[in-house]
Formats: structure tokens, C-alpha cells, sequence
């Protein structure tokens, strides 16, 4: 125990610089945050990066003879503005959370030091510290209660809904949160107040040993596993196209070129050796040409414009490939408290004697002398108060009714005074107050009132009389029609509560008679107008919904009813006891059919997150206390909650910032937006990839060595790396994507369909590159030049505005190639810009790209002959429906 532990006054300057320095203080660790250019470092460890890396250290190292230096400036370029922007965008994203943990930290509490009360920030506080508690506050530290009465909210640590009481003058309890005295960081004091001694601050509290446990690394996004899978196809496919390409340099060189002369060839190395490093150059390039470097910086583009789209949404990501791994969820564990419902019990029936049930407030005011009752009763008899326009104090029964009459104009309430009361307790089941009006005051009403408040089963008993419409009191016409309509709204998790009035006054061993009832209030915690919903449109993505409360069975199951989750009867609804009586193995077996679990312990979601993972599932997590941190960490998606605790934010990897399942909805849609975006590039830039080397492989063998020129190359390259990775980042979020199953985790990137286009649509741009080079009858649709320059003109155009025209075949698998176009403003720009740019290169570009101006026949001569691959397209499309093979992304 400290030498300074007794002291009520509080601690001096020198003591709590003593205690400071030995127990710490009260910040909380935090793993240290990569600095930009660390961060910046550890982004090239993506596959793709990896990859584009290899090829340039290639570039350099064997193209000595003839370095092009166009293409190994066009990948570093994309290295660097791929890896920048990825670096960036998640930086300014963990600088915006890193500023709600500083507006957190910023919460400043009271404390008596030196026989004075001052405030001071929370990381101020010390072991031995001694802190004021009232209505409101959260607890700053872990300690024991040493003056007062307060009634707490632990839900945050231990995901239990209900207020726990906490007494002074127990300090031998065994330090849990069942203890009568100790008290916890990071709990909510609701009503009451006292004093606490901290004991522990910082790491060594419940909440900083939790905080540092989250902070551990977690498996791979699906993006990350799926882009590791391309990375290696590509790379086999690379390897494969060069070795084919480096034996047709060889077998044209000494079959043909050569007529089979091998003596000639040996009795001159130094011949067959420079034709070798020919060969071997041509295949290196072949590698480089086909390594999509425009793909990473595509992929960061896209996340981190959706990411900016996302916050207007209320969706804060934190971690760029949270967005993806959102739209590849296979099973969504969410909780019920702000997700499901608004967070806040609310007053939404009220029934009176004769069975009378108003769903609207303003509908009670109508009928002014009962609601001068029920509105006294639900002024007076509460903890709560009213403080400006906000309700403080009290627990959350007495907060839904002090809400429920406070914007009520107070003029039968403003002369009477609580004379005497009854504090509510578990046991007693119920709480009374005395009012009356002062002796000076003359009215012609009633002077006094006592009024009751409890479980029905408690009051409605010793109920004979109730008030009607008009506030007159009569004769209550029996009890079993309320008895039954309490049974109704339970079953739709309404909690009852009955209001009374008792014509002597109260004792605190509730000895009733004669009471009479004003009405029974039905208090819940709405859900979500939107809940229904969202919650429908997840399950229709085929995403399962699985509810997980610290409510009883009949409520969670009521609320998963009126949310879509289950339909009639209580299958797949468990408690955590029985969870916990099932092997894992077992409860695979019943995860695909689970829904509903109650009473749900923080271990139970943890445990359900690993045995998802361990059956292939991706799994999300939501949650907003200290208890869900483990979870979240865990999920290979975590949502916290915008009003949740620092530790859960920390632990996410999305902050929902309206604590709404709607927005977990916008989120999976927009992640599916993205994979598919992603997918729409990669069939594009493979489908141009295909073309370039192609046409590069084959030109020799048609007679032409250079089809297409370094400079033109590197122009093509902009096209199909930077600008299309622009213009597909804009793609819109259609409603349609979350009618589709989610992807399985290993899902390849490239899928079938998307395998057939490329090659479908590639080679045929090919075929129609090379009879644009060889059928005679082309070159007479062009101008004469001895160096051929009006024809190669007319062919880096053909090959420019086929790439062109081949991006609207990749933005959609529909016929209609303009579908939802107008939705991706800067698709249509930069094509545009495209098109504009390859004109004035077409006119001005000279011998730098080795064009020369068309006249307006040649142009769209040009025009015509590369529009022909879109009805091509359309007609592979065509073939797909008729076999029943719809192509989808």
C-alpha cells in the first residue's frame, strides 16, 4: 500500500511526482506509429511491387547494349507514384483517427489535491490520485470507491448491459466487476456520485492491459492473398511468353536467316553469341511489356478515391485494404446496442386501465388532465434531470421517461416540490416520491401525490382504480387484459414499466393499498428505421448476419425478428452457456445456421471469429467497447463504432462513424465496387498487353522489325498503366453488386470470363494489327511515302484508338457499353483526353513518334477499322448468353 494511500486530502505536488515515477503514468501505450517514410519503405513488400521491381533491376542489368531508358523510367515512375500514393492515402487516414484519439485524450476530470478541487486531463491522473464521480463521467483509472453511491456502466469491458451499484467501505472485495467497491476505466458513471483512490492507471488498468493486447499483427486481406496469386501467374506467364519468344528469335535466326548453315554459325561465336544476347534481350523485354506495373498504383488509386467517397458516407477507413476485404465478407457478426437500434431507450407505448394504447405521444397530450398525471409521475419520481436540453443523470429507464415529457410546457409540475422518495432497488422492484404543493399556494388541486413506479407484476396487484381520458378516477375493469398486452410487447422487447398513484404514503418495504394506476409505459430501444433494410440487402449479398447481445434470449430474438435476421420460431437463436457447451468442431457444424447468440460473452465473439476464419470464412466483427477489441482485431474486418471506445477504434480497421448497419452496407457494396473496378483494369491492360507484345513477337516474322517504336511504346504504356487506372478508379457502386454471392477468399483474380475476353478480345486486335501490316489492299487507303511514314502513322493510330475502344468492351459485361456511364464522369474524360492527345501526336508529333499528318479520309479510315473490335465483342458476348455462360466480374 502506498505511505500516501489514506490521504483525503489528496495528493501534494511531491507525492504525485513520487507516484509517477513509480507506477507510471496514466497514458496508454501505444505501438509506435511508423513514421511516413517507414511506412513508405514497407509498401514495396507488395507482390505486384515485387514483381515490377524485378523487371527493372532486369531492364537495367541486361539491356546494356541497348538501354532503354524509356521503359525503365515509365516502371519506376509507376513503382514510385504506386507505393506514394498507397503510403499517403493510409498516412492522412491514421493522421484523421490519430486526431479522435486526441480530442479523447483531451477529456479532462476532477480531483482533489492539496485540499483543493481541480480538473485535470485524464493522462494527468496518478496512483493514489483521489477523483470526483458524478452523473456523466467515465472513469479515468482503476480504483476502489471510498465515499458515496454510484450506479455504473461496464458494458464497455465486459459487454453486460446492466447498471451494476458500486458501495463504499468494501476495499477487501476480490478485485473483478462484481466487486461492490472497485471500479474500472473506461466504465460510465450513470447516477449517484462518489469519490474513488486510483489504484492503477495506465497499462496496468483492465482497459490498458486490453488496449495492448489488440495491437498485434493480423492475417493477410483477401486483396493481398489474391494479388500474391496474380503476381505469380503473371510472372509464369511472363516467363513462358519470353523462353517462346527468345526460340523464335533463334529459330528464325538459324532455320531461316541462316538456311540451317550450323558450321557456318559454329566456326563464328561471336555471331551466334550477339544473336543469344538478341534473343535474350527480346525476351526481357517481352517480360517488361507484359508486367502490368499500372496495377498497383490502379488498385491505390481506387482505394483511395473510394476511401474519400466513403467519409461522406460516415465510413472513416483506417486501413486502405479494409475497404476490399469489406466486399469479399462472408459472415457479418454485429452487435445490437446503436447497430441494429438507435443506442437510446425511448418511450414508445403507453396503455392505460381500460386498455387504451397511444403509439404517439402528441396523441396522450390531447387528452391534458391524464397527461398532467403521467406527466408528474415521470417528472418527479426519476433521478434524472434536465440540464438545458439534455437529460443527465439516472439510469436509462429514467432517462427514456424524463425524455418522454420534456418538451412539455411545465405549468402543473412548476409549484409542487419532492418532499420524500424511494430510490429505486433491484430487490423492492420499484420507487416512490412524495409531492406536494407549499402551504401558501391555493389551487384547486389535489395538494398531494405519491407516486409509483415499478415492474407491473409488482404494482398492478394492489391496483383497484385507474384514470381515464379525462383524469377521472374509476373502477379498473380487471387485470387480465393488461397482463396480456404486457406479454405482447415483451415478446416484441418492450420492457414494462407501470406508473401509479397511492392515496397514503409509501414505505420503503412497498406496503400497497388501493393504488391507482395511471398507465403502463413500454420503454425499448428502437431500431433503426433504416435497420430492416440494410440488414436485408447484407443478408441478399450473401453475407450472414449474425446477432451477438448481452440481452436475454426473448429480447435479442425479438429484435432479430423485426430486423429480418430470423423469420418465425427460434431456429438458430443460442445463449453463451450453451455455445460454450459445444466443441469447436460442433459449432462449425451450426455456424452456417447460427443467428442469434445471447448473452454473449466477449470470449464467445472472439472464438466465433476464429472458427469463421478456420472454415474459410472472411469475417467482419462490429463493436464499440473495450470488450470488443479482441474481436475486432481478429475479424479480417473490424467495425467500430463511431461513439465507441478509443481501444475499439484503435483495434478496427473501419470506424463507423453513425454507428449505423447501414453504413456497414455501404461499405461491403463499395469493397465490391473496387474488386470489380480492379478486375474491369486488369482485363483491359492484359487485353493492350497482349496486343503490344503480340505484335512486338510477330512483326519480325511478317517483315517488319519495329511495328511499334520505344517512344510509341512508352505513350501506349501511359495509356494502359496511368491514365486507364484513373479511369477505371471512377467507377460507380451499383445496387445490382449486392445481389451476387460474396468472392471466396482465395479466389483467383482472374477468373474465367474474364480470361476469355482478354484472349478473346487480344488476339483478335492482333489479327487485326498484323492484316492492317501485311493485306496489300491497306496500303493503298493511305497516301505513297517512301518511308511508309502516312501508313505507320495510320498504324500507331489504328493500334491507340483499338485500346481505346477496347476500354468501354472492359468497363462492362453488358451489351450496352454505356451503361451507367454517366456515373463515371472521368472515364469519359480522360478517353477523351486520350483521343485528343494521340490527335495532336498524329499532326505535330514528327520524328520523335514517327507520324506524319492524315488527311480526314485516312482518319476515319483509321476510326472505322479500330471500332470493328466492339462489335466483335458484343458478338463473343452474344455466344456466352446462347450457351448460358453470362459473363460477370
Amino acid at each position: 500500500m502506498m505511505p500516501f494511500a489514506n490521504s483525503a486530502e489528496g495528493l501534494t505536488a511531491l507525492q504525485i511526482e513520487q507516484s509517477r515515477r513509480k507506477y507510471g503514468s496514466n497514458q496508454l501505450t501505444k505501438k509506435k506509429r511508423r513514421g511516413f517514410f517507414s511506412q513508405y519503405i514497407q509498401s514495396f513488400g507488395d507482390p505486384i511491387i515485387k514483381v515490377l521491381l524485378a523487371a527493372l533491376a532486369i531492364n537495367i542489368i541486361f539491356m546494356f547494349r541497348n538501354f532503354d531508358w524509356y521503359e525503365s523510367v515509365g516502371i519506376a515512375i509507376a513503382v514510385f507514384l504506386a507505393t506514394f500514393v498507397s503510403t499517403l492515402s493510409e498516412y492522412g487516414s491514421e493522421s484523421a483517427f490519430a486526431k479522435l484519439q486526441e480530442e479523447a485524450a483531451n477529456v479532462r476530470c476532477r480531483v482533489r489535491r492539496a485540499s483543493s478541487v481541480i480538473e485535470v486531463p485524464v493522462a494527468d491522473v496518478v496512483t493514489g490520485d483521489i477523483v470526483l464521480l458524478q452523473a456523466g463521467d467515465r472513469i479515468p483509472a482503476d480504483g476502489i470507491l471510498i465515499e458515496g453511491f454510484v450506479k455504473i456502466d461496464q458494458s464497455a469491458l465486459n459487454g453486460e448491459s446492466r447498471e451494476v451499484s458500486k458501495l463504499s467501505g468494501y476495499d477487501n472485495d476480490k478485485i473483478d466487476f462484481l466487486s461492490r467497491s472497485h471500479l474500472f476505466r473506461g466504465s460510465i458513471v450513470c447516477s449517484g456520485e462518489g469519490v474513488i483512490r486510483v489504484l492503477k492507471v495506465g497499462d496496468e488498468t483492465f482497459y490498458g492491459r486490453l488496449a495492448c493486447e489488440v495491437q498485434e499483427e493480423t492475417r493477410e486481406s483477401p486483396l493481398k492473398v489474391r494479388l500474391g496469386q496474380l503476381a505469380k501467374t503473371l510472372s509464369r506467364l511472363g516467363y513462358i511468353a519470353a523462353a517462346l519468344v527468345a526460340f523464335a528469335d533463334m529459330f528464325l535466326f538459324i532455320f531461316i536467316q541462316n538456311r540451317m548453315n550450323l558450321n557456318g554459325l559454329l566456326l563464328n561465336p561471336q555471331v551466334l553469341f550477339e544473336q543469344i544476347l538478341h534473343a535474350l534481350t527480346l525476351a526481357i523485354t517481352v517480360v517488361v511489356v507484359a508486367v502490368p506495373e499500372g496495377l498497383p498504383m490502379m488498385i491505390t488509386v481506387v482505394l483511395s478515391s473510394n476511401m474519400r467517397r466513403m467519409l461522406k458516407d460516415n465510413v472513416l477507413v483506417r486501413k486502405l485494404v479494409g475497404i476490399e476485404t469489406s466486399g469479399s465478407l462472408n459472415i457479418l457478426f454485429t452487435d445490437k446496442t446503436g447497430t441494429l437500434t438507435r443506442g437510446r431507450m425511448e418511450v414508445t407505448h403507453f396503455i392505460t386501465g381500460d386498455n387504451t394504447e397511444y403509439k404517439s405521444v402528441d396523441k396522450l397530450k390531447r387528452n391534458k388532465a391524464l397527461w398532467e398525471v403521467v406527466e408528474m409521475s415521470c417528472y418527479f419520481n426519476n433521478e434524472s434531470i434536465i440540464s438545458g436540453s439534455r437529460v443527465i443523470g439516472g439510469n436509462a429507464t429514467d432517462r427514456a421517461l424524463m425524455k418522454y415529457v420534456m418538451p412539455s410546457t411545465p405549468t402543473i409540475r412548476s409549484g409542487y416540490k419532492r418532499i420524500q422518495s424511494v430510490l429505486f432497488d433491484s430487490s423492492r422492484k420499484f420507487s416512490a416520491a412524495h409531492i406536494a404543493l407549499p402551504d401558501n399556494v391555493r389551487t384547486a388541486a389535489k395538494r398531494e401525490f405519491v407516486l409509483v413506479k415499478g415492474a407491473p407484476e409488482r404494482l398492478i396487484p394492489f391496483c383497484t382504480r385507474y384514470f381515464d381520458q379525462n383524469g377521472q378516477v374509476r373502477p379498473l375493469p380487471g387485470r387480465l387484459h393488461l397482463e396480456k398486452k404486457i406479454k405482447e410487447l415483451a415478446v416484441n422487447a418492450v420492457r414494462v414499466l407501470a406508473l401509479a398513484v397511492s392515496d397514503t404514503p409509501v414505505d420503503e418495504n412497498g406496503n400497497f393499498s388501493r393504488l391507482i394506476l395511471v398507465g403502463l409505459a413500454g420503454i425499448r430501444d428502437e431500431v433503426r428505421p433504416e435497420a430492416r433494410a440494410a440488414v436485408q440487402q447484407v443478408c441478399r449479398a450473401g453475407i450472414q448476419v449474425v446477432l451477438i447481445t448481452g440481452d436475454n434470449l426473448e429480447t435479442a430474438a425479438a429484435i432479430a425478428k423485426e430486423t429480418g435476421l430470423i423469420k418465425n420460431g427460434s431456429n438458430g437463436v443460442i445463449n453463451s452457456e450453451q455455445l460454450a457447451s459445444l466443441s469447436d468442431s460442433e459449432v462449425k457444424k451450426i455456424l452456417p445456421k447460427l443467428r442469434v447468440v445471447a448473452r454473449a460473452l466477449p470470449t464467445d465473439k472472439s472464438r466465433l471469429v476464429r472458427l469463421s476464419q478456420e472454415v474459410g470464412l472472411v469475417a467482419g466483427m462490429t463493436g464499440d467497447g473495450i470488450n470488443d477489441a479482441p474481436a475486432l482485431k481478429k475479424a479480417d474486418v473490424g467495425f467500430s463504432m463511431g461513439s465507441g471506445t478509443e481501444v475499439a477504434k484503435e483495434a478496427g480497421d473501419i470506424v463507423i462513424l453513425d454507428d449505423n448497419i447501414a453504413s456497414i452496407a455501404k461499405a461491403v457494396l463499395y469493397g465490391r465496387t473496387i474488386f470489380k473496378s480492379i478486375r474491369k483494369f486488369i482485363i483491359f491492360q492484359l487485353t493492350m498487353n497482349l496486343c503490344a507484345v503480340g505484335i512486338s513477337v510477330i512483326g519480325p516474322f511478317i517483315g517488319i522489325d519495329t511495328p511499334v517504336t520505344v517512344i510509341q511504346m512508352l505513350w501506349i504504356n501511359i495509356i494502359m498503366d496511368t491514365l486507364a487506372g484513373l479511369a477505371f478508379a471512377g467507377e460507380p457502386p451499383l445496387d445490382e453488386y449486392m445481389f451476387e454471392p460474396p468472392k471466396k477468399r482465395g479466389e483467383p483474380v482472374l477468373n474465367r470470363y474474364m480470361l476469355h475476353q482478354i484472349l478473346c478480345t487480344g488476339s483478335f486486335t492482333v489479327i487485326l494489327l498484323v492484316l492492317f501490316l501485311k493485306v496489300p489492299h491497306m496500303r493503298l487507303l493511305f497516301r505513297y511515302a517512301s518511308d511508309n511514314r502516312y501508313y505507320m502513322t495510320a498504324f500507331f493510330a489504328f493500334f491507340i484508338f483499338a485500346g481505346v475502344f477496347n476500354s468501354f468492351n472492359a468497363r462492362t459485361y453488358r451489351l450496352n457499353l454505356l451503361s451507367h456511364i454517366k456515373k463515371n464522369v472521368s472515364f469519359i474524360f480522360i478517353m477523351t483526353m486520350v483521343s485528343v492527345v494521340q490527335l495532336l501526336m498524329i499532326y505535330y508529333g514528327g520524328s520523335l513518334f514517327r507520324t506524319a499528318g492524315l488527311t480526314f479520309s485516312e482518319l476515319r479510315t483509321v476510326f472505322m477499322i479500330a471500332f470493328i473490335v466492339i462489335p466483335a465483342d458484343c458478338i463473343r458476348k452474344l455466344i456466352l448468353r446462347l450457351y448460358g455462360r453470362k459473363g460477370t466480374l
